[in-house]
């Protein structure tokens, strides 16, 4: 027989479902690249005597990892630059790694260096980079420019295959990096270009005029400028894919889901936790990494789940801190995670399994271990269905409990101790149980002589 769950267990699965909503919003917002759009792709405010003559020029922020799901992205920009007759395409880059294989990296190269539309790199704004293999982009670009304090080289070997429109920048490139001084006496960029205002109003065919106001003669654009961005689900995926967040989501998925092994039925903490622990998993399947670091903090959890049930820590928990570290340092082949996110990590792992999930426990389970046989023989009501574990309510507590598996209990259904090993309840359904309790032998309750016969009966 089918039944509906009661409002009140409604409730925190609801409300699950609104964490882990939140939590995603939050991750994506974090870690979108500074100065993006929250909406669609939009066009600037700026207005031309000609709009459809000026045409426009498209721009689209590269920011992090090129995952897969950011070539992609390039790769459909620069077949919508063209198909929608774009006057340029424009890279706003900040990117320090490729973790796509060199197949599809070399294809997106030559699909950029093939565009009949133009595709333009600049580094910035202030602060950003374009390291790596990435900086194999300003070997397809057409025009290239820096923003001060940005940098832009280390490069690598020239990729097999890779049709190149300026090859030499990437040979100056190969083994070191440059600031935007070095780059513009190194011919390597075009044009001074502070702002991303200032690079495209340089760009050849974007169409600008000049204003004089207070004696002064400024340049104002009139080609229109359309900035593009990765849709929210895209975002969240390539946010996911960075190593920091995949870290961070793998850790706190294994905390989450070991919290809920020791708490009554299935909470928030456990929607949380299969989330981020399922988040995590695309992450480090995208990311290069090594598999003696993920299996080192599997087996740092399980280390931490044998200490946890008994609410002290202990030997375990001390190996589990170990094997944690190891796998903190030795997760990624070829990137580093920075020192505030393994502090991050590596902190709130000893808190919560050194003095937080111990405490919990010792709380959950505060009912004192000797004088409960009191409880053999009590009634009380199964808060989850037990087939053969669940849940039941005695009195005012929650007890983890099983039944023989010939007599499923379902949810709600009035219950009988018969037994009780540790903290969990052996329990019987009030009629119809597959063995009756007092014929148990060493857990039967004790008897006296009635009428010549041996009658149970139960403590009080």
């Amino acid at each position: 027989m089918s039944r509906t769950l009661p409002r009140w267990r409604q409730r925190p699965v609801i409300a699950a479902a609104l964490i882990v909503l939140g939590l995603l919003t939050l991750l994506s917002a974090t870690a979108a690249p500074a100065g993006a759009q929250t909406g669609p792709a939009t066009t600037s405010d700026l207005t031309s005597t000609d709009p459809g003559s000026a045409g426009f020029v498209a721009v689209l922020k590269v920011s992090g990892l090129l995952d897969p799901v950011m070539v992609d992205t390039i790769s459909h920009t620069v077949t919508d630059a063209q198909t929608q007759g774009a006057r340029a395409l424009v890279l706003q880059t900040n990117t320090t790694g490729v973790v796509v294989s060199d197949a599809a990296y070399v294809d997106l190269l030559n699909q950029i260096s093939s565009s009949s539309v133009p595709v333009d790199v600049w580094v910035g704004p202030s602060g950003s980079a374009l390291t790596g293999p990435g900086a194999q982009l300003v070997g397809v670009a057409r025009e290239v420019g820096m923003a001060p304090g940005t940098r832009l080289g280390n490069s690598g070997p020239q990729p097999a295959g890779v049709n190149y429109l300026n090859p030499q920048r990437t040979a100056l490139l190969r083994d070191r990096t440059v600031g935007s001084g070095e780059a513009k006496d190194g011919g390597i960029t075009t044009a001074d270009a502070p702002t991303i205002g200032d690079f495209l109003i340089n760009l050849s065919g974007f169409e600008s005029r000049e204003e004089t106001r207070d004696g002064q003669t400024r340049r104002l654009p009139v080609t229109q400028v359309q900035f593009n961005q990765l849709s929210l689900v895209s975002q969240l995926f390539h946010t996911v894919a960075s190593p920091a967040v995949a870290y961070l989501l793998l850790t706190i998925g294994l905390a989450l889901l070991i919290f809920e092994l020791f708490t009554a039925g299935v909470g928030v903490a456990g929607v949380v936790g299969a989330g981020a622990f399922i988040l995590s998993c695309y992450g480090l399947a995208v990311l290069p990494t090594n598999w003696w670091g993920i299996a080192a903090i599997a087996l740092a959890m399980i280390a931490f789940a044998i200490d946890v049930q008994t609410g002290v820590p202990r030997f375990w928990t001390g190996a589990g801190m170990v094997l944690y570290v190891v796998g903190s340092l030795t997760l990624y082949d070829g990137l580093m995670v920075s020192w505030i996110t393994l502090a991050v990590g590596i902190g709130g792992v000893a808190v919560t399994f050194f003095t937080a999930m111990p405490a919990m426990v010792r709380t959950r389970f505060s009912t004192p271990t000797i004088g409960r046989e009191w409880m053999i023989g009590e009634m009380g009501r199964a808060v989850t269905a037990i087939n053969p574990d669940g849940t039941v309510q005695m009195r005012e507590g929650l007890w983890r409990a099983y039944t023989n598996r010939a007599t499923p209990i379902d949810e709600l259904d009035r219950v009988r101790v018969i037994g009780i090993e540790g903290l969990v309840l052996e329990v019987e359904p009030e009629e119809g149980a597959a063995r009756d309790y007092r014929e148990r032998g060493p857990k039967a309750a004790p008897t006296e002589e009635t009428n010549g016969t041996s009658e149970g009966v139960h403590p009080r």
